[in-house]
Order: C-alpha cells, then sequence, then structure tokens
C-alpha cells in the first residue's frame, strides 16, 4: 500500500494496491503494520461505521473532545465524495488549516484523519457509501461540530450546488466560537 502525507502532514491518504483481472479485483484494505510506518502511530480502531449518502448531502465537520477524541479512517466502497481534514488544535502552526481528497469506490483510496481534526464529506455523485474505522467509540457528550461554511476556514467543498445538511448540522457552531483541542 503506498502513502502520501498531505499539505497537513498528519493527515494521510492511502492508496492501495489493486489486483484486478475480468473475475473482479482484490486489495488489502488495512495493514495495522504499514498503517503504523505510515503515521507513526500505534492507534487501535474499535468501531467501524458505515453511511449512505444522496448527492450533495454535505456531513460535518465533525469531531469529539477528550476524554474521547476519534481518529478516523476513512473510505468508499460506492459512488465519490469529497472529504475534508480540518486542524483544530490550538497549538499546531496548522490550526484552522483544511487539506481534501476525492475517495471514491473507482479510486479506493483511504484517508486518515487524526484525533484533533474535525471532520467532514460532501457526495458527489447520486448516492454514495462511506465506511470509517475509529479509534474511539462514539460518544454523544464529547461530540462537536464546525459550520461547514465558515469562512475563516474556507474550505472548497468541490460541490457548486447548496448542499443538504442533517438539522444537527445546521446548527453547527462558527470556527471562532468552537471547542477545540490545546
Amino acid at each position: 500500500m503506498a502513502y502520501e502525507k498531505l499539505a497537513l502532514p498528519e493527515v494521510v491518504l492511502f492508496t492501495p494496491r489493486v489486483f484486478g483481472d475480468e473475475r473482479g479485483f482484490f486489495f488489502e484494505s488495512f495493514s495495522e503494520r504499514e498503517f503504523a510506518e505510515a503515521t507513526g502511530l500505534g492507534h487501535r480502531f474499535v468501531q467501524d461505521n458505515h453511511s449512505k449518502s444522496v448527492k450533495g448531502v454535505l456531513r460535518g465537520l465533525h469531531y469529539q473532545l477528550p476524554p474521547h477524541p476519534q481518529g478516523k479512517l476513512v473510505r468508499v466502497v460506492q459512488g465519490a465524495v469529497f472529504d475534508v481534514a480540518v486542524d483544530i488544535r490550538k497549538s499546531s502552526p496548522n490550526f484552522g488549516k483544511w487539506v481534501g481528497a476525492t475517495l471514491s469506490a473507482d479510486n479506493k483510496q483511504q484517508l486518515w484523519i487524526p484525533p484533533g481534526f474535525a471532520h467532514g464529506f460532501v457526495t458527489l455523485t447520486d448516492t454514495a457509501e462511506f465506511l470509517y474505522k475509529t479509534t474511539d467509540f462514539y460518544a454523544p457528550q464529547c461530540e462537536r461540530s464546525i459550520a461547514w461554511n465558515d469562512p475563516s476556514i474556507g474550505v472548497d467543498w468541490h460541490y457548486d450546488a447548496e448542499p443538504q445538511l442533517s438539522a444537527k448540522d445546521l446548527l453547527s457552531s462558527a470556527f471562532a466560537a468552537a471547542e477545540v483541542f490545546d
């Protein structure tokens, strides 16, 4: 599996080696050894999540605060999304900066979003199925959300229409008012 550290070097894009022929394909979607080599971390994943969204659905920017921060290893198994990570660690030189990547069933890439980063995605195809492994369990008391369109972050979502948001995401905090990591 190949990997690339993005402009925010803690965020890593993984590209698997795919072996395919007229019968189909095979690839290794996760290797603890290669993940540790790429990230320098020995995280244990404790929960797998699966969501399906229709075109234009935007989920995020979500994160969990301590004592239950979540790292996420995300991928798309059907369709395509534009996926975003925002550094929300006050002590980071990249505080408030974002990176993004198009993840799709075709490219089979995965994105590592470490604890201390907010995460979101927008669905680019008619539907998309999204899988993510997390390093801590869902803890609603620690869950927070930053407005997807906060101008101080300035994410380019690569989507020109008005996105569809959940009621919860419509109530997200402005970045300046959000609880973040130290």
